[in-house]
């Protein structure tokens, strides 16, 4: 029932992929820890759009990042691995069945023979269960390790009282002052998340949509961008600010190591998240450098792809390219430290010193000794130095 396809093209590819839209919800500026939020009939359909967009890149034979060996109509549960946040209202993890729907759509080719000769469709015109590992927060913050992370509270912090953050809390006063009567409840401190409450609002509210004055929501986005550049990056690599990104590296290191083993079946491995880690990884990879446009937060449904190749040398190569959720039709090429691509070996060693890989270096690198799993180490001596575990490896 699985049918595959062999002609030249990718070995594999990690992508790493953001919900779509979704209620209004609130993060606090002291913490960054956040309330529930829940997916719309928008996020879905731009989810599903984004599946679809996948599906025509990477499982059509006709395109150029066509995957080597890949099934192309029948999901071949062995060749994905998809992982998602399951925290909040499940926004992120309900974006991850809507995507796998456009990646690999209802079929009635997934249908079976029972040992009597009964045909069997899946329900809904053949429907594909595809699995997604679902991580909640308790688990591991692999996906969420700003969350109680004691160093991102002081870099959080010690941004505040930077002359960058004064100096541009100045600029958006006017603005922010003038925002106010169309912010309800919200507050307009600068360090607020006033552009998702107006961005929910104009999308779902129809007064405020005709009301809300022009250049206002782009005004809002690009104060919010601004914020947001500065807190989920760092001016060195293995800085705190960029700890969404560090924390996620060991699995795409890991995922695309993988895939240049002959043992190895998995060919998509999809990371739905939400626009953290993308900030911190184009900062990180010195994407923003040759890119800078790229800085701020993606939009609802953007996906970066890590593409790993081989050249004619017979090393393997990694290509990271992005799209801007429905903002853009295409893919575009980015750079990774000036490069269009570059060897595996090359991005491992460029990124790997940078990464938090287990619960107990997470808990050595935010000073957290008690929650999310860090109170079954011993940091009673000293949590700066000599944490060891007790068995658990997170």
């Amino acid at each position: 029932m699985v049918n595959t396809t062999t002609t030249a093209g990718l070995i594999g590819v990690v992508l790493l992929a953001r919900h779509g839209d979704r209620t209004g919800y609130y993060q606090d500026p002291a913490t960054y820890n956040s309330t529930q939020a829940y997916i719309t009939p928008l996020g879905e359909q731009q989810e599903y759009e984004l599946g679809s967009f996948l599906r025509n890149t990477y499982l059509n034979s006709d395109s150029p990042s066509f995957i080597q060996n890949i099934s192309t109509d029948v999901a071949n549960i062995n060749q994905l691995a998809v992982r998602a946040d399951a925290g909040g209202g499940n926004v992120i993890l309900n974006s991850a069945y809507a995507l796998l729907q456009g990646l690999y759509p209802s079929t009635k080719k997934s249908e079976i023979i029972l040992a009597n000769g009964t045909t069997v469709v899946p329900p809904l015109g053949g429907y594909q269960y595809i699995p997604v590992e679902s991580l909640e927060f308790w688990q591991s913050p692999s996906l969420t390790s700003w969350m109680d992370c004691e160093y991102f509270v002081d870099h959080l912090d010690r941004l505040y009282v930077s002359s960058a953050f004064l100096n541009m809390s100045s600029t958006a006063a006017p603005f922010l002052t003038a925002l106010k009567p169309y912010l309800g409840s919200v507050s307009n401190n600068f360090t607020n998340m006033i552009y998702d409450h107006v961005n929910v609002q104009y999308t779902y509210n129809k007064t405020y949509y005709e009301t809300l004055p022009p250049t206002f929501l782009q005004q809002a986005r690009y104060y919010s961008d601004w914020l947001q550049r500065n807190i989920f990056t760092d001016s060195v690599q293995n800085g705190v600010g960029q700890i969404p990104i560090r924390t996620l590296l060991p699995e795409v290191i890991w995922a695309l190591g993988n895939m240049t083993k002959p043992s190895n079946q998995v060919k998509i491995n999809i990371q739905e998240i939400d626009y953290k880690p993308f900030i911190s990884l184009f900062n990180v990879t010195n994407a923003t450098v040759t890119d800078p446009e790229i800085a701020g937060t993606v939009n609802y449904a953007s996906v970066v792809a890590l593409e790993l190749s081989q050249n004619s040398q017979g090393q393997h190569e990694v290509s990271m390219k992005f799209k801007n959720g429905t903002q853009d039709s295409q893919f575009r090429q980015l750079k990774m430290f000036g490069n269009t691509s570059i060897t595996l070996d090359s991005f491992i060693h460029q990124l790997f010193w940078t990464t938090i890989n287990s619960t107990n270096n997470w808990c050595f690198s935010c000073n957290q000794t008690i929650h999310r799993g860090c109170s079954v180490f011993n940091f009673s001596n000293d949590p700066f130095l000599n944490g060891y575990g007790t068995g658990y490896t997170g």
